[in-house]
């Protein structure tokens, strides 16, 4: 059974006060295999992002539905949906979504507060999360004291800690320079050998190239998808330059 399937989702947006109506997802169908790294690439106003909405259970969609290691998202209760998704989900933002009054730690410990963990797990976690990724002496430092892609790493570590069966990432390199976005990647290909399985919502080729599999979105549909095989990342990255040619115009990828 896959981790992660998507069926036949729709997603139509009606305006509370008349209007027309906007039709956002038209018939989206694909799964995700545990410990696969997925890219979801695509035109802006192609659908990204509500399905990354409907896939992180922050909406739900006018028809078809998502499983969860077969946990139909459609049937959790409204009372428990915030709950689900901070134990099997982890989220990785553009601009962070870290909070300026609370330390790198406690940024990091946030959502096992939530879930109500003993600051001892809490810490046993931290650990070897924080030596992975290279933030142990920021710690004690507050966001805005740090640099953009130590943020990020900051931002990653608080998707890990909880465990989750599925990191969502939006855009996670849109907001670091050059050389940030490339140590961001090469921690995600690290945490993804490690089994963790990522989906990356993401307008760059560069940051796809990475992907073991890329999804194109066009028009609310899947159009294409690519997978990496044996290529290298420039090779990779030629394939997906090719297919982002191709959406504008409907084309057949080759």
């Amino acid at each position: 059974m896959a981790l992660l399937e998507a069926q036949n989702l729709k997603k139509v947006y009606t305006p509370r006060f008349g209007g027309q109506s906007v039709q956002a997802l038209t018939d989206v169908s694909f799964t995700v295999e545990e410990g696969e790294y997925v890219a979801v690439m695509g035109e802006s106003g192609s659908g990204k992002s509500p399905l990354l909405n409907i896939l992180a259970a922050l909406d739900r969609p006018t028809a078809g539905r998502v499983l969860l290691d077969g946990v139909d998202l459609n049937l959790i209760k409204d009372n428990v949906i915030a709950d689900f998704r901070r134990d099997h989900l982890g989220f990785v933002f553009q601009d962070f979504n870290l909070l300026d009054t609370f330390s790198v730690r406690d940024n990091i410990f946030l959502p096992l507060v939530l879930a109500g963990r003993d600051s001892r797990e809490m810490e046993k976690r931290l650990r070897p999360l924080a030596r992975r990724l290279r933030i142990e002496e920021l710690l004690d430092h507050y966001p805005y004291e740090v640099s953009g892609g130590q943020k990020q790493r900051a931002a990653i570590a608080r998707a890990l800690i909880t465990e989750p069966r599925l990191v969502l990432a939006d855009e996670p390199t849109g907001a670091l320079d050059s050389r940030a976005s490339d140590e961001l990647l090469s921690v995600f290909s690290e945490i993804n050998r490690e089994g963790q399985t990522i989906m990356m919502v993401t307008h760059s080729a560069r940051a796809a190239s990475r992907a073991g599999r890329v999804l194109f979105i066009k028009d609310g549909k899947v159009f294409h998808q690519l997978f990496r095989g044996a290529d290298d990342y420039d090779r990779m990255y030629e394939r997906i330059h090719d297919t982002l040619i191709l959406l504008p115009s409907g084309g057949d990828p080759a």
